[in-house]
Parts: structure tokens; C-alpha cells; sequence
């Protein structure tokens, strides 16, 4: 399969995926998105497209010949690629889908899937990575909109974060749930509110993405995450973010 879109302004998905029969099936999904779509099935070889050329989005499968899709994904964020991914996953891999968003997938779809799923999760997906662009794009003129919160200065210009003057090393997924917290302390935001504020899109079933989440931000902010002193849940509601000033 090759790129179905010569407009070099389109966004370009690389879909790693050695089932032929399933590849056939995203990229027909995905035709209307008007985007450059390139088809590889093979781990390794794919690592070596991600990281010599510019992608928007890659999409994912987890069970790959040449190299798995987990170690795609850890290789890919260990070098600092942050280009979202979206993994596909079978039904009954839930410890592999919760691997997946542990080392830095961005969100995941089960197989099989509905075409309506697959295009608002890539939609969502492109969305960030355009917006991420454009804030790359503006960032020497772009004022410091850094916010001071408690022992926390996070800074959207730079994607930084820093917990008591210490740096705090985010993916983009985290520190984007982080921002979205920081912007409104202490207001309670139910999982449901979360997928769609800082996902992208709303869907039943998919809360686990924001738990898995929560819980690898609280990895990295908290001294004790079993006991968490800044993102707090609220029981039968959701989360809040709280700092004492």
C-alpha cells in the first residue's frame, strides 16, 4: 500500500499493521480524511520510517514480525519521538493495551472496530498533532504564558514542567491532562469530560485511557502515588487537581 494523497500539506499516518486484510480496511475508512497514508508491516522496518521522516499520526498494531509494537513504542519515546500513536488492540490484550499507554501510546481501539470509531479517534488525534505544529511554529514569538501553581510552573510555550524547581520529564498526553488540571484547580472533572476536553473526543467504555493516565502523571508528581496529594479522586465523580499555596 502506498501513500493514497500527493498533497504535501495533507497529514501523513503511518499505519503499521502486518494484516493485509485489516490495513485494506483503515485505509478505506480513512480515504475521506483527505491524508497521505503509508502502509508498513513490519516493526523494525517501521521504526525506521518514524524516525527519518515526519509523521502526524502512527497507528499501531501491538502484534508485529520484526519488532513488537510495545518495543515500537518505547524505542520511539525513549528517542523523544512524541508523534501521537494510536494503537489497535484485540480484545482480550488488556495487560498489552495497559503496557501500551504506560510507555507513551496516546489512545487505543479494540478490534474489531466501527469506521465512525476510528475516524473521531484519528480525527482527534490529527487535531493535536496540527495544534502541536502550530504552537512549534509560534513559539519564538509567542508571549510565556507559564503558570504558577503551588511547587508547579508549567509552561505551555516549551511542553515544561517543573515540581519544586526540579524538572518533571511529561509525554504530550501528560502533560496535557497536567495543563488542563493546572487551568482549573480544584474543580472536579468526570473521565467522561476529560476524554472529550483533553482527548478529543467523548466515548463510553474508554474511561480506562484517562485512568491509566491519571495514574502514570501520579507516577511522576507524587511523591506517594497510593496516596496522592495533588490529583485527588473524587469518589463516584472523578478527578481534581489541588495545591496548597
Amino acid at each position: 500500500m502506498s501513500e493514497s494523497n500527493s498533497n504535501a500539506a495533507s497529514p501523513r499516518i503511518l499505519l503499521v499493521e502486518d494484516d493485509a486484510d485489516i490495513a485494506r480496511l483503515v485505509s478505506l475508512h480513512l480515504e475521506d480524511l483527505n491524508i497521505q497514508f503509508h502502509h508498513s508491516s513490519r516493526g523494525d522496518d517501521a521504526l525506521k520510517l518514524a524516525c527519518s521522516e515526519n509523521w502526524d499520526l502512527l497507528i499501531l498494531d501491538l502484534r508485529l514480525p520484526g519488532l513488537s509494537g510495545l518495543e515500537l513504542c518505547r524505542q520511539l519515546r525513549e528517542q523523544g519521538n512524541q508523534t501521537p500513536i494510536l494503537m489497535l488492540t484485540a480484545k482480550s490484550t488488556e495487560l498489552d493495551r495497559v503496557l501500551g499507554l504506560e510507555l507513551g501510546a496516546d489512545d487505543y481501539l479494540t478490534k474489531p472496530f466501527s469506521p465512525l470509531e476510528l475516524t473521531a479517534r484519528v480525527k482527534a488525534l490529527l487535531r493535536r498533532a496540527a495544534m502541536s505544529q502550530q504552537q512549534g511554529h509560534q513559539q519564538e514569538s509567542a508571549p510565556d504564558d507559564s503558570i504558577s501553581l503551588g511547587p508547579f510552573t508549567i509552561c505551555n510555550r516549551s511542553h515544561s514542567v517543573s515540581l519544586h524547581n526540579n524538572k518533571i520529564e511529561l509525554t504530550s498526553r501528560e502533560f496535557d491532562l497536567l495543563l488542563h488540571f493546572a487551568r482549573q484547580p480544584g474543580r472536579v472533572f468526570r473521565r467522561s469530560e476529560l476524554l472529550d476536553e483533553v482527548w478529543g473526543y467523548g466515548h463510553d467504555g474508554y474511561e480506562h485511557t484517562v485512568n491509566t493516565h491519571i495514574n502514570r502523571l501520579r507516577g511522576k508528581i507524587e511523591v506517594d502515588p497510593g496516596s496522592p496529594q495533588y490529583v485527588i479522586t473524587v469518589w463516584g465523580v472523578g478527578y481534581r487537581f489541588q495545591v496548597s499555596h
